[in-house]
């Protein structure tokens, strides 16, 4: 499964910095000046885990393959992008690509550093940009109503929940609220998500702060927070700039750079789970001699469901599944260790995966 997150924000904020860190390249130019990024650049990292390695020294694996997700650096949003305005179309139809959304807001002072608005206020930016998608998604469900409304006066069963859904959307955005904050059952979840809105998407706002402010955060980044609370948003303080460093020292030099900062890690591992835990996901293991995996599945998938990720013949066959959990694997020494203790159970259908289950399974061909 692989994890998109779009990086959005006015121009100069810090969204190519912070893409280059992440992904190690060089490929977004990051520049002093507006609509740098013209098309969307995509790099797909790593996701740390530490559990992996253990798993891999107590398996003898040759290899390690973490999880990996992808950030997508989108071209600078600027006000009246809804109608097109700047490069608005392009960036609208880049986000609905995405799983979630990271709004880079800028949270520190630097007079060398073009800001379009010719202020630092992380409010406005984030206003700017949340109201650019709620007015793309009014659009969005004002033309699709008329048509879902007739297919429901004539009894279309599907349709008319569709309809509740666009209505009681249509009644947030009007108040300029997101549509992530639309009460919905779990069996309507299905039918919501077919509406595409861009302020559906699950958001965190990344606090792009100054260097001295990266371990605490400052006065900018603390109003953020409040407003995120209100969006139903996470947050997160991050410097670019010191991710930006950190991505060309090596692993013993990082460590001792963070130190100096008061940071304890990268801010690419907050960030990844910050990701995880808004979208819901959580990871289980592979081990064997050639390769020990790490594998992304949604909170509450079954043991088929699991299976399908490495293929989907896995699902399709599914038998059962040996599973052990991380810490009986690594404490007990590996898997003949642990099916002596009894700690390796044969699960069906019906199990539902846990984070850190070591998994092998059965299915028929």
């Amino acid at each position: 499964m692989a994890l998109k997150m779009g990086i959005v924000g006015l121009p100069n904020v810090g969204k190519s910095t912070l893409f280059n860190a992440l992904t190690r390249t060089a490929n977004a130019q990051a520049a002093n000046f507006p609509f740098c990024t013209i098309e969307p650049n995509t790099g797909e990292v790593a996701i740390p885990d530490a559990r992996l390695a253990k798993l891999a020294e107590v398996g003898g694996s040759a290899q390690l393959v973490p999880a990996r997700m992808s950030f997508v650096d989108i071209a600078g949003l600027v006000k009246g992008a809804s109608k097109g305005e700047g490069l608005g179309n392009q960036f609208l139809a880049n986000i609905r690509e995405c799983d979630a959304i990271a709004y880079v807001l800028r949270c520190f002072e630097d007079d060398n550093v073009i800001h379009v608005a010719n202020k630092v206020d992380p409010l406005a930016d984030a206003e700017v940009v949340e109201t650019e998608l709620m007015l793309a998604d009014l659009e969005s469900l004002e033309k699709r109503r008329t048509g879902v409304e007739k297919k429901a006066k004539g009894g279309d069963k599907d349709s008319k929940q569709v309809l509740d859904l666009i209505d009681r959307s249509l009644v947030l955005l009007r108040e300029g609220k997101s549509a992530r904050l639309v009460e919905r059952s779990v069996e309507e979840e299905k039918a919501f998500t077919e509406l595409q809105l861009l302020t559906s998407k699950p958001a965190l706002y990344v606090c792009n702060v100054d260097e001295g402010s990266a371990a605490t955060g400052n006065a900018l980044s603390k109003v953020v927070e409040a407003y995120a609370r209100t969006h139903n948003a996470a947050t997160i303080v991050i410097s670019a700039e010191i991710e930006s460093q950190l991505a060309q020292l090596s692993d013993d030099e990082q460590k001792d750079f963070l130190e100096t900062l008061g940071l304890t890690e990268p801010g690419l591992n907050r960030l990844i789970r910050e990701a995880y835990q808004l979208l819901g996901l959580q990871t289980y293991f592979t081990v064997g001699p050639k390769e020990a995996r790490a594998w992304t599945i949604h909170k509450g998938d079954k043991a088929p469901q699991a299976a399908g990720v490495i293929h989907t013949d896995f699902e399709r066959g599914f038998i059962r599944a040996q599973t052990i959990a991380f810490d009986d694997y690594v404490t007990l020494g590996g898997e003949v260790p642990a099916k002596e203790a009894g700690k390796a159970r044969d699960e069906g259908k019906e199990y539902v995966v846990k984070d850190g289950d070591v998994m092998l399974f059965k299915f028929n061909t």
